[in-house]
């Protein structure tokens, strides 16, 4: 069966080009993709050849991790349903994750048109739902785990770091249970995006210690970005039974001392992936209006338009988030 893809052929090197994937199974469901949401932190270390699994960074010797077909996320509506799949109708409008494809580093991707898609992977939309909202769900899931990990109080302080998408909801699930929210950011653009009542610090512009000053005890920080300097700053402003969320993808630098945190009797979470559950908890959170996704696209381009979309993406950081292929 044929499809078109978004393939890494090389370490910085992206094409559209058609691909083999495998023929649906019974267990499988073929999903006409309307939109896919480029997940910009983690696609792009792949892109460097810095990662050759979802925590797994390059180490030499490794395989290249060439050619894979980029992504993790994406909506459309089904054009075929296994005979084993239950709950799923031919032309309802779903999520799909990861979709099977042929001769790939990986034998799955998310960037692909049609999707051949374990109906595991898929989730059916609220009736009437624009796709929008929804094409970065796998994304969107990660930051709302972030946010919903650490013990919240009304009023705890709270010290997201990182202004990109990860930070931005998980910032935002944070705000709904009640925290009192700063993101520390390095892009003007994107902490432009963020709701009024969180504060957007630009790190280049001030210094922290001296926010934290001001700021007070902390109760909470989430690291969206895999920065280990910007904690050790931050945790000697952190109260006792504190929490710190690390989510950042750190390689082989991500060493931390337990015993540093055990004199403020700091609690460490580390979430990575999704779940079902968590899944339909995010598309909830969405469908209730205090989870906020399709106000953060900032860019759109055809699929066909994907190693356009990437230069821009390295060329316009600061004003880049939310990034959308349209397959239609």
């Amino acid at each position: 069966m044929k499809a078109h893809a978004v393939v890494f052929t090389d370490k910085e090197q992206v094409e559209y080009r058609e691909i083999q994937v495998p023929e649906p199974g019974e267990n499988d469901v073929v999903v006409d993709v309307e939109y896919s949401w480029i997940s910009i932190g983690t696609e792009s270390s792949y892109l460097r050849a810095e990662r050759i699994g979802g925590e797994v960074p390059y180490k030499e010797g490794d395989r290249w991790p060439f050619p894979i077909v980029a992504g993790y996320q994406k909506v459309g509506i089904v054009r075929h349903v296994g005979s084993a799949v239950r709950g799923i109708e031919v032309g309802e409008r779903v999520f799909a994750a990861l979709g099977k494809v042929s001769g790939m580093f990986e034998p799955h991707g998310g960037h692909v048109n049609p999707s051949v898609t374990p109906a595991h992977q898929i989730w059916k939309l609220p009736e009437g739902a624009s796709p929008l909202d929804y094409c970065g769900l796998v994304l969107a899931q990660v930051g709302y785990n972030c946010g919903i990990r650490p013990a919240v109080e009304a009023g705890d302080r709270a010290v997201v770091v990182g202004d990109g998408l990860v930070g931005q909801w998980a910032a935002q699930t944070l705000l709904h249970r009640g925290a009192d929210v700063a993101v520390l950011g390095r892009h003007d653009g994107r902490l432009s995006l963020l709701p009024e009542s969180i504060r957007g610090i630009h790190t280049r512009r001030t210094e922290l210690a001296a926010f934290l000053e001001t700021f007070g005890k902390v109760a909470i920080v989430i690291d969206s970005v895999g920065d280990m300097a910007a904690f050790r700053t931050i945790q000697p402003f952190m109260q006792r039974d504190s929490h710190f969320v690390s989510a950042g993808f750190l390689g082989d630098t991500g060493t931390i001392d337990i015993q540093k945190l055990r004199g403020q009797e700091i609690t460490l979470h580390t979430p990575s992936g999704w779940s079902g559950p968590r899944m339909d908890a995010t598309i909830a959170a969405i469908s209730e209006g205090w989870l906020h996704t399709s106000p953060l696209i900032t860019h759109r381009f055809r699929a066909e338009e994907a190693a356009e979309a990437w230069s821009f993406i390295r060329d316009n950081k600061s004003g880049c988030l939310g990034v959308v292929l349209e397959w239609r």
